[in-house]
């Protein structure tokens, strides 16, 4: 049986021990808070799935020293990730190790540290980008390996969504002061808690073949109250190694949500929907000859966590090598927030030397 260790007994560490259970894999949870333990047995998992499931083992951090995992998946806040994952890779060594977006904070402290233990440790690391994995993912890359599109000229990204559903699900906290949401630099903000939307517009990138982003410029509205400093709208223009032009928008105060990458071909458009209603994603896509098509996608929240781990149990069985959620493009996409801030505070366009 797979052993798994989840570190967080937060919203994240919820789903993905779900996932795992349907999988009856073995599952730990430890959280350095004890209340957060009592939440997850007593209220959220219950809630969510209509029962508390007695195999889960909570404790605390302490517990699992000396303890071995096949899978270690860390869904604390983002400037604790690289501390834990150290530890992770010289303590307990699993096969793989899942951490949650964004990988890091964003002066990136850390990263090169556990970069090299984990090459050295032999442990694959993987991001917590579950949308490039998602159907309508692989339905819209289906359509786009086509070229029926033609010529890429164009990739726009909008993941907007106001941030009152992550405090709904999280009722103990009383606002973003409570968290990591609250500061930019922990890795909150719009431009670090929706990154979804930079990394999808690299996943897309790689699948039209328009290169890294290179370019950055941004523009953010930051707030600064009540000890709290975070951007709540980021608007990002990028160039591509490639020369296309782009641009993502994210922020935590659109409702209702707005999540949607659009492709515009020389011939044809294609246009991603995350929650396209309460029931489905979407693909809309169309040529200049053809009317549009749309493709309705049933989902359920628990099928995004059902997909992460579905790619996680590939890995492990070794039937996959290159993964969509790989470090190298989780570290992309958080060289792409580093970019972003440093362009708003310089106010100029940003460079990214990879």
């Amino acid at each position: 049986m797979i052993k798994v260790i989840i570190y967080g007994a937060g919203s994240i560490g919820n789903h993905l021990a779900y996932a795992c259970r349907n999988k009856n894999w073995s599952v730990t949870m430890v959280d350095a808070d004890p209340e957060a333990l009592i939440r997850t047995n007593k209220d959220i998992y219950p809630s969510r799935y209509g029962f508390w499931d007695k195999d889960i083992c909570l404790n605390s951090p302490e517990s699992i020293k000396g303890k071995s995992a096949d899978l270690v998946i860390i869904g604390t806040p983002p400037d604790t990730h690289m501390e834990i994952a150290l530890d992770v890779i010289h303590n307990i060594k699993p096969r793989v190790l899942l951490i949650e977006k964004p990988l890091c904070t964003p002066d990136l402290e850390g990263y090169q540290e556990v970069f090299k233990a984990s090459k050295e440790a032999k442990v694959v690391i993987l991001t917590g980008y579950n949308h490039t994995l998602a159907m309508n993912t692989l339905e819209a890359e289906r359509i786009l390996k086509t070229e029926v599109l033609g010529k890429p000229l164009s990739v726009k990204v909008r993941w907007q969504e106001h941030w009152g559903g992550i405090f709904s699900a999280h009722p103990w906290l009383n606002g973003p002061t409570d968290t990591y949401l609250g500061f930019s630099v922990r890795g909150g903000g719009a431009c670090g808690e929706h990154s979804h939307g930079i990394n999808l517009f690299q996943h897309f990138a790689r699948i039209l073949g328009i290169g890294r982003i290179a370019e950055v410029s941004a523009t953010m509205d930051r707030v600064k109250q009540d000890g709290a400093d975070y951007d709540r709208i980021c608007l990002i223009n990028v160039v591509t190694e490639a020369g296309l032009v782009g641009s993502i928008s994210q922020d935590v105060i659109t409702k209702p949500a707005i999540k949607t990458l659009r492709v515009q071909g020389i011939a044809g458009f294609l246009e991603w929907y995350a929650n396209y209603d309460n029931a489905n994603d979407a693909i809309i896509w169309g040529t200049d000859n053809k009317e549009p098509e749309k493709i309705l996608i049933p989902k359920k929240r628990p099928d995004d966590f059902k997909n992460e781990i579905d790619e996680v149990e590939n890995i492990l069985n070794g039937k996959i090598q290159d993964s969509a959620i790989s470090l190298n493009a989780g570290y992309e996409t958080m060289q792409v927030i580093s970019a972003a801030y440093r362009s708003d505070e310089l106010k100029s366009v940003y460079h990214i030397n990879y």
